[in-house]
């Protein structure tokens, strides 16, 4: 039971960044910094619907998810609502509704679960966060023109480089209608095709407070003490919650 839950919340993680960043594995979160900051231009803060999949090569048949991302310069808050489409049992437990806030200026992920109301911190490992928005340069080739969701676009080849010569390729359709924000972003890597679609686009800051856990819930050590505490409660034997974690 304890490890289905580990499952489940792993490939909750897995879907969201290698959605949001090509990339696999625990622990980087869903940081729009770095070079991913790059392809949205002057466009620092905004928030909007996506509609995020990847598709494997090897496997051909995608994955989706849905979700609401806000941005704040560097600050990167993304909500999933998975109901119906995991388990049963994830939902009884609670880990079916999840938000993750990728905090750069604190190299911190925070993964919190509203069913629970509970959280708890990782620490961001995408080196890229750490370093200042000089370090990158893009170049964008138009390719055309395209109408993405009722938005006139130019399609963009877009080639970010960094301070030590790596380069992060993506294409872009640039909606002309919202400051070229790229409501349609797709990136390749490693025989995995990640795509994201932006929707309701809203170009204003959102509020500091989306990128706090909320006062109240929770905060436990790691995910292992979350779920072994979601179990014990299952099992008749959780008697309100552990103490809080100490913070560094």
């Amino acid at each position: 039971m304890k490890n289905h839950g580990r499952f489940i919340l792993m490939g909750v993680l897995c879907l969201a960044v290698g959605s949001a960043r090509a990339q696999f594995g625990p622990g980087t979160g869903p940081s729009f910094s770095g070079s991913m900051a790059k392809l949205f231009g002057d466009n620092s803060s905004f928030s909007a619907n996506v509609q995020m999949q990847m598709k494997s090569a090897v496997s051909g048949q995608p994955m989706e998810m849905p979700g609401k991302i806000s941005v704040s310069e560097g600050k990167t808050r993304f909500e999933s609502d998975m109901s119906g489409k995991l388990p049963a049992q994830a939902a009884a437990m609670g880990l079916d509704k999840t938000v993750m806030i990728a905090r750069p200026d604190k190299m911190l992920n925070y993964m919190i679960f509203p069913g629970l109301q509970a959280y708890f911190e990782m620490p961001l490992q995408t080196p890229e966060a750490a370093k200042p928005e000089s370090d990158f340069k893009i170049e964008l080739t138009e390719l055309g023109k395209e109408t993405i969701d009722g938005h006139p676009c130019i399609k963009n080849k877009a080639i970010v480089t960094d301070s030590e010569g790596n380069k992060h390729e993506a294409t872009l359709w640039n909606a002309k209608d919202l400051n070229k924000f790229p409501v349609k972003i797709e990136q390749d890597d490693q025989g995995i095709t990640g795509t994201i679609l932006f929707k309701d686009v809203k170009l204003s800051k959102p509020n500091a407070d989306l990128f706090e856990p909320p006062a109240g819930y929770t905060r436990y050590a790691n995910m292992q003490a979350m779920m072994q505490q979601v179990m014990m409660k299952r099992l008749g034997g959780g008697v309100g919650a552990p103490p809080a974690a100490p913070r560094q």
